[in-house]
């Protein structure tokens, strides 16, 4: 862990220097509007592998790390907290949860009901103008990288991600999005909300499936930090150790 936290830190530097452009996911997966939203009990993540284990950071190198990362996540039935939490995990990033003022019920998710809540919501846009708890951060401005966690609903990410997207200003910061859902693909959701923020470099996000675990997410931010770390200044690889 004290080297994957190494890592990242030196990731976040590496992309605040280059200031590279916006890259969005253009994943695309066709599929109905009822298989794009997860029943109440699914909603959730990926891709299979085992982590390698990694030494515990110290306290000192996770607070820095905690103070330059930050995952948000609405989660409509657990799942895509599970993919955020490790992700916090792993990363030594703070999370912060988008709870909708008026919860979602087991009764609003039910997509086959038309006259659901969310059912509705889909089918009258003007709808999904979903108020948040909270939807600033406390010391916005010290993070860096930023993961913004959702389920698919209907091919795009879960509305209530919205109201959170409007609200911030991402310059200057590194965004990746993450989804979790029963059988749809990333599609354009991250692009969509890249649109919306207007601001940030977003980078291509991943889908989860079902049942992530640890492994699963350590294994995608490998793939996402290292091949970014590679094309960095010798400078800055030094700081990862001789054994990088």
């Amino acid at each position: 862990m004290k080297k994957l936290t190494a890592i990242f830190l030196c990731f976040a530097m590496a992309l605040s220097l280059a200031a590279c452009g916006n890259t969005t996911s253009s994943t695309n997966e066709s599929s109905t509007p009822e298989s794009s939203v997860p029943p109440a009990s699914s909603e959730a993540s990926d891709t299979s592998s085992t982590a390698a284990s990694q030494e515990p950071a110290s306290q000192e190198e996770t607070e820095v790390e905690a103070g330059n990362t930050l995952v948000v996540y609405f989660s409509a039935t657990g799942n895509t907290e599970q993919a955020a939490t490790y992700i916090a995990d792993i990363t030594g990033g703070d999370l912060f949860e988008l709870e909708p003022a008026d919860p979602y019920t087991d009764e609003d998710l039910n997509y086959n009901n038309e006259d659901s809540r969310v059912s509705q919501e889909y089918a009258d846009e003007s709808l999904r103008d979903v108020e948040l708890v909270s939807d600033t951060v406390e010391n916005w401005d010290s993070y860096d990288t930023v993961f913004i966690g959702y389920p698919i609903w209907w091919g795009i990410a879960a509305w209530p991600v919205d109201t959170f997207v409007e609200a911030n200003d991402f310059t200057g910061k590194t965004v990746i999005p993450f989804a979790t859902s029963a059988s749809s693909g990333l599609g354009e959701s991250g692009q969509l909300l890249a649109e919306l923020a207007g601001t940030g470099d977003w980078q291509e996000g991943m889908r989860f499936r079902s049942s992530v675990s640890e492994g699963d997410m350590q294994e995608w931010l490998d793939k996402v930090v290292l091949p970014v770390l590679n094309t960095l200044p010798q400078n800055l690889r030094h700081c990862l150790g001789e054994d990088f």
